[in-house]
C-alpha cells in the first residue's frame, strides 16, 4: 500500500481507536510525500533530526500562502511562541518561563502538589454513592481545567466561555481538505477572542496583582522587558488552551490503558511510586499528541534518501516514532519497567519517547503535565475498587492530532476513602535544555 494512502487512513475517524498498525505500515516509507505536497515523517531517528534542525520552521508564514492577507496578518500574533521561530520564539519563551519554572520560579510546580491532590480528592469524592461515571466528563476534563485556571488566575466559572473557543481551536489543528481554510479562520477568531478575554484579566492584574502566572507576566520587569499586549494575549491563550487539552487526553488514555492492563493497575495500587515510570511509558505508548502538523522547510532538506523542497509542509508523526522498533525494543508492549526507577528517567538511550516533542519547542508544560498525571492515575487506581470498562473501544474525539477518548464510561464497586496525606512524587528530568523552557 502506498504511504500517502496509509496516512489518509490514519486521519480517517474509523481508525481513531487504534492507529498503531497503520503507523507500522507508514514507517516502511520513513519520509513520504502526500498528494497535497506535504511530507510525512514517521521514524524516530528522522523525527528527532528534524525536531532539532534549524531549517525546519514552525511559522505558517514560511509555508504555502493559502490564506488571504487578513488571515496571514492575524496569524502573526496567534499561536504564541509555538508558532514562531527564533529569535522571537526564544525571547517569548524565556519571558513566559520566568513565571513558570527554574531558575526564577523554581518551586512553582512542586508547590502546587498539595493543591493538585486536593482537586483530585474532591473530584473522586464526588463519585461516592455511584458505581458508574464518565471518567472524561467527571474527572479527566474538569481536573486539568481547574488546575490551569488556578495557575493562570482565571475564574473557574468562566470555563463555559473558553470551552467554546478551545473546541474551535482543536477543530482546526491538522485540518486538511476543502474546509481547512475555513476551520483555520474560525480557529484564529477563537484564539483572538480567548486572547482578548485573557488580556482583560491581565489588565486587572496590573492594578491588583496576585500570585498567579498572569500577574507575573504583566508585572515582571526582567532584563528583556515585558511582553506587548498582543504577545501577552497570544501567550496567555496558548497556556490556557495547551494547559488542559493535552492533559485531558494523557490521563484519559492512561486510565483506558490501565483498565486494559489490570496487572499494571494492581501494581500501581500497591506501589504508588510506579506512577513516575508509568506516565513516561504512557507518553510513549499512548501519547496525547499524535503528530505535529505545522512544520515547514526553510531550505531543501535531505533526509532518509528524500529531498524535502523548501517551503514544503512537514508532518512529524510523534506517536509512530515512539513505537519505532528500530529505536525501542518490543514497542507495542505496554511496559513501565522499561524506565529506570533509580534514575527517574529513561533507562537507555534507545527508550526515549517523543511524547513531549523535542528541540526548541519541547513541551513548555511538561513538568506540570507529568505531576498532574502521576497524582491522578495513582489516586484513581487506589480509590476506585474493581474498576472496569463499560465500552471498549470508547468513542474518541474527532481530531487525529489530539487523540483521546471523548467519553470513558467505567463501572466500579465503590470508592475508597481519601488518605490524609499524599505521597510525594518527583518528575523525571527534562531531556531538552532548560534555556528553552521545559
Amino acid at each position: 500500500m502506498a504511504a500517502p494512502d496509509v496516512f489518509a487512513q490514519i486521519l480517517d475517524y474509523t481508525n481513531r481507536p487504534n492507529p498503531y498498525p497503520l503507523y507500522a505500515e507508514l514507517r516502511k516509507t520513513p519520509v513520504a510525500r502526500q498528494a497535497d505536497g506535504s511530507y510525512v515523517v514517521s521514524t524516530y531517528r528522522e523525527i528527532e533530526e528534524l525536531l532539532h534542525d534549524p531549517r525546519i520552521s514552525s511559522d505558517r508564514r514560511n509555508g504555502p500562502q493559502e490564506a488571504d492577507a487578513a488571515a496571514e496578518e492575524a496569524e502573526e500574533v496567534l499561536g504564541g511562541f509555538i508558532a514562531v521561530d527564533p529569535p522571537e520564539h526564544d525571547r517569548l519563551r524565556r519571558l513566559a518561563m520566568r513565571q513558570f519554572g527554574p531558575p526564577h520560579t523554581p518551586n512553582r510546580i512542586d508547590a502546587m502538589q498539595p493543591e493538585l491532590v486536593e482537586i483530585v480528592t474532591d473530584l473522586i469524592d464526588g463519585f461516592a454513592g455511584k458505581t458508574q461515571v464518565d471518567l472524561v466528563d467527571d474527572f479527566t476534563y474538569p481536573y486539568p481545567v481547574t488546575v490551569i485556571c488556578r495557575l493562570l488566575g482565571v475564574p473557574r466559572e468562566d470555563e463555559p466561555r473558553f470551552h467554546v473557543w478551545a473546541d474551535a481551536i482543536v477543530e482546526a489543528i491538522g485540518a486538511r481538505g476543502e474546509n481547512a481554510a475555513e476551520l483555520r479562520r474560525q480557529s484564529n477568531q477563537a484564539f483572538a477572542q480567548l486572547g482578548e478575554y485573557l488580556a482583560g484579566l491581565a489588565d486587572a492584574r496590573r492594578h491588583e496583582p496576585g500570585d498567579d502566572l498572569l500577574s507575573g507576566l504583566v508585572t515582571d520587569d526582567g532584563p528583556e522587558g515585558r511582553m506587548s499586549r498582543e504577545e501577552l494575549m497570544a501567550t496567555g491563550a496558548l497556556l490556557l488552551f495547551a494547559g488542559h487539552e493535552t492533559t485531558v487526553n494523557l490521563i484519559a488514555n492512561g486510565m483506558l490503558t490501565l483498565l486494559r492492563h489490570p496487572d499494571v493497575l494492581g501494581r500501581l495500587r500497591r506501589e504508588p511510586e510506579l506512577a513516575i515510570r508509568l506516565v513516561e511509558e504512557l507518553l510513549r505508548y499512548e501519547p496525547p499528541v499524535q503528530f505535529l502538523p505545522n512544520r515547514f522547510a526553510l531550505d531543501d532538506v535531505e533526509i532518509a534518501g528524500t529531498t524535502i523542497p523548501a517551503g514544503s509542509p512537514i508532518i512529524l508523526v510523534l506517536a509512530s516514532g515512539s513505537r519505532d522498533p528500530e529505536h525501542v525494543r518490543d514497542p507495542d508492549r505496554f511496559n513501565p519497567d522499561r524506565f529506570d526507577p533509580d534514575r527517574f528517567g529513561l533507562a537507555r538511550d534507545d527508550d526515549q519517547h517523543l511524547g513531549f516533542g523535542g528541540g526548541i519547542h519541547y513541551c513548555f508544560g511538561a513538568p506540570l503535565a507529568r505531576l498532574e498525571a502521576q497524582i491522578a492515575l495513582s489516586e484513581l487506581a487506589r480509590r476506585l475498587e474493581h474498576p472496569r470498562l463499560l465500552v471498549d473501544p470508547p468513542p474518541y474525539r474527532p481530531n487525529p492530532v489530539l487523540r483521546g477518548p471523548r467519553h470513558l464510561p467505567i463501572e466500579f464497586d465503590q470508592v475508597a476513602p481519601a488518605q490524609p496525606t499524599a505521597t510525594t512524587r518527583r518528575n523525571a528530568p527534562e531531556k531538552e535544555p532548560s534555556v528553552h523552557g521545559g
